[in-house]
């Protein structure tokens, strides 16, 4: 009888808050738009002026239009009333004040999906803080942070969880730096290859974000602590590309500034070659600590491999101690950062 049927509950909704409408949440946004995820409803969508909330969900294709409209906000972590504990906060900025928040968040019982790293790759108590917290039903979705989603900080984990023991890791960590030293042999002014790079979407509108090994420090930190060392920032030497003049320069002088790096790395390039070398922009963590910073390497070392914006990341540990396990592909674009957040967001409701 009907009585003795099994009654399946309908999986609950998740409200979703995405900070951020930059390229990678409009990004996001087009994905959602493009793909039903009916345990998905998106109810916020904020930049770092205004914000758009509806409990009863908002419209991926239409809010960003919407969006210049919406309620003034301060740019902070504080959700409208209406997000509850099981609720899903996005952070898809490069904020410092919204990483902070991230602990909190997941204190109220939120999960967490984050293309930010500062939260994981920040102050190492923030880190240790998420860690634990992203316990008992509350989920830190991590994979945008390191990889463009690929499964860097899933392999480090699943490897440490079988009894292996990470020695080493070397790689490529930024896709912008990969895609500018890729074929670079001095021929093209460097400057040129950094316009390009902010023309195709490769590099931020401000590459200094990127050519400062800022970024590269916050990535190496949290592969690093997924790998199980608790590595303070500090810890970490970083070999800028940039000069004084560079780092000082004001926006519209920026592009004579950046003039500047195109004898010196012509030079090196040149140097390089006649080496039998390739430049490439390399992290390392070993015994020898972590350190961050241009280097020359032979073509068939298992770093230089990579072409484009990829990344690409080598391994030891005690089960890969002769030949590192290595992991390689897209590092760089909007798109594949998108991916790796719905993944995130998909894990949780699945």
């Amino acid at each position: 009888s009907l009585a003795n049927v099994a009654v399946r509950a309908e999986p609950a909704v998740r409200r979703v808050a995405l900070l951020g409408a930059g390229t990678v949440g409009r990004a996001l946004l087009a994905r959602l738009a493009a793909d039903a995820h009916p345990q998905l409803r998106l109810a916020l969508v904020a930049n770092s002026r205004r914000r758009l909330f509806d409990g009863q969900g908002l419209d991926p294709a239409a809010v960003l239009d919407a969006l210049p409209g919406g309620e003034p906000h301060d740019g902070g972590g504080v959700l409208p009333a209406g997000f509850e504990p099981g609720d899903i906060v996005v952070d898809a900025t490069a904020s410092a004040e919204l990483a902070a928040w991230h602990p909190r968040w997941l204190r109220n019982g939120l999960h967490v999906v984050s293309a930010n790293k500062l939260g994981l790759g920040g102050p190492l108590l923030r880190q240790h803080d998420i860690r634990t917290l992203a316990s008992d039903g509350r989920h830190y979705g991590d994979s945008a942070t390191v990889g463009a989603g690929l499964p860097l900080l899933r392999t480090l984990r699943e490897l440490r969880a079988g009894g292996d023991r990470i020695g080493a890791i070397v790689g490529v960590l930024s896709g912008t730096l990969a895609w500018l030293f890729d074929g670079y042999d001095g021929s093209e002014p460097f400057s040129q290859r950094v316009q390009a790079a902010v023309e195709r979407g490769y590099a931020e509108p401000d590459p200094r974000v990127d050519l400062s090994g800022e970024d590269v420090r916050r990535k190496l930190l949290i592969l690093a602590r997924a790998a199980g060392y608790a590595l303070e920032d500090v810890e970490v030497r970083v070999d800028s590309l940039l000069t004084p003049e560079i780092e000082g320069a004001a926006p519209d002088a920026l592009a004579s500034a950046l003039r500047g790096l195109d004898a010196p790395l012509a030079e090196r390039a040149a140097r390089t070659a006649r080496d039998g070398k390739v430049l490439r922009y390399v992290a390392r963590f070993d015994a020898a600590g972590a350190r961050i910073g241009l280097e020359a390497l032979p073509p068939d070392d298992p770093i230089a491999l990579g072409r484009g914006c990829d990344n690409r990341v080598a391994i030891w540990s005690t089960r890969y101690r002769d030949r590192p396990l290595q992991i390689q592909g897209p590092g760089a674009g909007a798109e594949v950062t998108a991916a790796a957040l719905v993944d995130d967001l998909l894990r949780i409701v699945g």
